[in-house]
């Protein structure tokens, strides 16, 4: 019986060349592919060619581990599917998260496509995550879980994969931890065992964001706002609701603010500049408290801030997703209308899974936390568990 055939995405950093020194100990036939998803050098910083030096270490350990590697160009997809896509949500006032849509948009699915017509049975990556399967009614279930690693657990940049995608996916390193991983590189001498972890956008390299989206999105200066955390806005009283999911929205719901709310404290080059919860780059100085952006108005182009980490405006308790934009990885867990499910859920990665309770409306899905959450962002994800299993996932509206 000849070897299954796996295709693992080299990115020249440590995690993926040790994930595909474990397949091959693991008995399958290797190849190495390394993804080259950028070509615009006017934005990376300084002259760094970041992608240059990752391809090189990886055609190195390739070389090293004895497995055929090459490397494909996706930039055209990567401008069309990820970078055009950012722009796009940062111009309505969101946030995008990139990684996530990398991996639904780029590695599990135009790269999937490529490794598969290259007679692949799987594609692998280097993502601290684990893969499941349980039978259900006699079919086979993909369980996306959580990496033995706590502190590198990277389920929540996959949120997105399909049972589709998991199908054809291996995560080779998701039952190691990091120290194990880059001991593991120094023991095979690999060039990349002391490599820092890459920063920036996945595979576009060092890009500042700010000089990357000044390219397209023109800047045009608007004022900064404070609003002091005495303003009526936050001490409303509740009105009584005559529906359950009647509260879920009024709670769901963001504040509106305006100008004559609060003080200008300073000026900005553009409210789609700026992220819910931010607090570099604001230089308005002479607060008690450093400044937070509590909501920025993209049509207006103000940004509203509030002092200090506990200021009322970055704390709210439930978010809303739309029916279009909720993704269920596993399609049987799925919820109906007015059903709901005790869940452990996060709305950024790294953050501490917290208690939240998933409740199904007609037009989309509600998440309530137990305790209110700090700078919900729209176009960021949430994503949700079950113990250690993430099984759904949406774009917060």
């Amino acid at each position: 019986m000849k070897n299954k055939r796996v295709i693992i995405g080299l990115s020249g950093g440590v995690d993926s060349s040790v994930a595909a020194y474990l397949l091959k100990q693991q008995g399958y036939e290797v190849i190495g592919l390394f993804m080259k998803n950028w070509h615009d050098d006017s934005v990376t910083i300084s002259n760094e060619c970041p992608w240059l030096d990752d391809s090189n270490d990886a055609m190195l350990v390739a070389d090293k581990l004895g497995i055929p590697f090459q490397t494909v160009d996706l930039s055209e997809q990567y401008k069309e599917r990820i970078v055009d896509y950012m722009f796009n949500e940062y111009e309505r006032g969101r946030t995008p998260n990139p990684d996530v849509l990398c991996n639904r948009e780029i590695k599990f699915d135009v790269f999937m496509k490529i490794a598969l017509e290259l007679g692949a049975d799987y594609v692998a990556t280097g993502h601290y995550c684990r893969k499941g399967t349980i039978q259900k009614n006699g079919k086979d279930v993909y369980q996306l879980l959580a990496g033995i690693d706590g502190n590198k657990d990277q389920s929540y940049f996959l949120c997105q994969l399909s049972q589709e995608q998991l199908s054809k996916s291996l995560f080779p390193i998701g039952e190691l931890t990091k120290p194990q991983v880059r001991e593991i590189a120094a023991e095979l001498d690999l060039i990349t065992a002391e490599k820092k972890d890459s920063q920036g956008l996945c595979f576009i390299g060092k890009v500042r964001l700010p000089e990357f989206l000044q390219q397209q999105l023109k800047p045009k200066e608007g004022v900064i706002v404070e609003i002091p955390e005495s303003n009526t806005i936050y001490n409303k009283s509740q009105p009584e609701f005559s529906s359950n999911e009647e509260r879920l929205q009024y709670l769901s719901q963001k504040a509106t603010y305006a100008v004559t709310d609060g003080k200008i404290v300073g000026k900005h080059q553009g409210a789609h500049y700026f992220t819910k919860g931010q607090r570099k780059g604001l230089a308005v100085g002479g607060t008690t408290e450093p400044l937070f952006v509590i909501d920025t108005d993209v049509n207006e182009n103000v940004i509203y801030t509030g002092q200090g980490k506990q200021h009322p405006g970055l704390y709210k308790s439930v978010l809303f997703i739309s029916n279009d934009e909720l993704h269920w990885v596993r399609e049987d867990l799925k919820l109906q209308v007015d059903e709901t499910m005790q869940v452990k859920a996060r709305i950024r990665y790294r953050q501490p899974l917290q208690n939240a309770t998933l409740h199904k409306v007609d037009s989309g899905l509600y998440v309530e936390f137990e305790t209110p959450q700090s700078a919900i962002t729209e176009g960021q994800f949430a994503a949700w568990y079950l113990d250690d299993e993430l099984v759904g996932s949406g774009v917060i509206s």
